[in-house]
């Protein structure tokens, strides 16, 4: 195997699926195997003295998943303060280490695979996450999608939600 062809088999295990996303007006990526389904949103039953993130909690075929509004946790609200609900609203459900965790986003655009090579370290850039839990920036198109270190940000101990 020549050099070209190692090289080429090295950034072929680095293409990555990503979900996107979007919080706002602007468009998130995070890695699809960490993906366990996504669903329309429903009202979680709510936690007494819970951050304003945290929903609530849904029983999920037997599993009590927590839900976290992205929305609210990043700042990607209306004028009134308010994360706004539509018919495109959805929970993402996350698999992140030994936890099942829903995500509430304002729409999911699509699935796509993005190499390695494409992904550009982020600059310092105002965003509404943590630059800690950006991977990098990809161009898709004529779009820009923020690679997110999803699990990295929800197991972060200001999420509050590991042990």
């Amino acid at each position: 195997m020549g050099m070209m062809e190692k090289l080429d088999a090295a950034t072929d295990t680095l293409a990555r699926e990503y979900l996107t996303f979007r919080l706002g007006s602007e468009e998130y990526g995070i890695d699809i195997l960490k993906v366990q389904e996504i669903r329309g949103y429903e009202n979680p039953t709510r936690i007494a003295n819970a951050p304003g993130f945290l929903k609530g909690v849904v029983n999920l075929r037997g599993t009590i998943v927590p839900i976290v509004d992205l929305r609210v946790r990043f700042g990607c609200l209306n004028a009134n303060g308010e994360a706004e609900y539509s018919a495109f609203t959805v929970t993402i459900v996350l698999h992140i280490g030994q936890r099942t965790i829903g995500t509430v986003v304002d729409s999911v655009s699509d699935v796509v695979e993005i190499p390695a090579e494409a992904v550009r370290a982020a600059p310092d850039m105002q965003s509404a996450i943590d630059a800690t839990y950006i991977r990098g920036l990809a161009h898709v198109g004529e779009r820009m999608v923020i690679l997110l270190d999803i699990e990295g940000m929800l197991m972060s101990p200001d999420m509050g939600l590991c042990d």
